[in-house]
């Protein structure tokens, strides 16, 4: 049903004409409201419908109708950590415990920088332009590492610290979560 409808079914009823006053209780032209079961049955046709919002208006009574529409829940992903696959062949896991541990160790003396806020990465500043910051690139406080496209703005991401790009920990396009670690910094 649409808009449209909505007012030619309001407008019929007008032309019906006013209902008067008798000891039923029923309401008389002066009579400025609606009574809550005509509240209700409209709310209820608003609500079938799909309007968000609705509005009716006569010489005696103006009623709107809004309907909240709730933003969309958007779950966090959890974040892992990359693996490293060695082409080694070994004892039952060895090599690729040997192989983790330093990992771990050079990914815990990085400063992270994190992305402040929730949308998709992008190395460049466009598609046929080069990536802002490579692995071996120094950087500064200022200097732009990427960008993070949220609700069609492009933020620009800064360093925040003095340091060599190690690590990129997010490829382009990809989407990311407030505090994701994008890239890493050794000082």
């Amino acid at each position: 049903m649409s808009e449209t409808t909505a007012s030619a079914k309001a407008a019929e009823k007008e032309k019906t004409g006013p209902k008067t006053r008798r000891s039923g209780g029923q309401r008389s032209s002066a009579d400025p409201s609606f009574n809550m079961e005509e509240l209700r049955e409209l709310a209820a046709l608003v609500d079938e419908h799909g309007f968000t919002d609705f509005e009716f208006e006569n010489e005696n009574i103006r009623v709107r109708l809004s309907k909240m529409t709730s933003a969309p829940v958007v779950q966090a992903a959890p974040v892992y950590a990359p693996v490293q696959q060695t082409s080694q062949t070994a004892p039952a896991g060895s090599a690729e415990i040997s192989a983790a541990a330093p990992q771990a160790e050079t990914d815990e003396n990085l400063y992270k920088i994190t992305s402040p806020i929730v949308g998709t990465f992008y190395r460049s500043p466009g598609p046929d332009k080069g990536p802002y910051v490579k692995e071996g690139s120094q950087v500064t406080p200022e200097s732009v590492v990427c960008i993070v496209e949220a609700m069609k703005l492009m933020n620009e991401i800064q360093a925040e610290t003095t340091g060599e790009i190690v690590k990129i920990y997010v490829e382009n396009g990809q989407p990311v979560e407030y505090g994701q670690p994008l890239f890493g910094v050794r000082k």
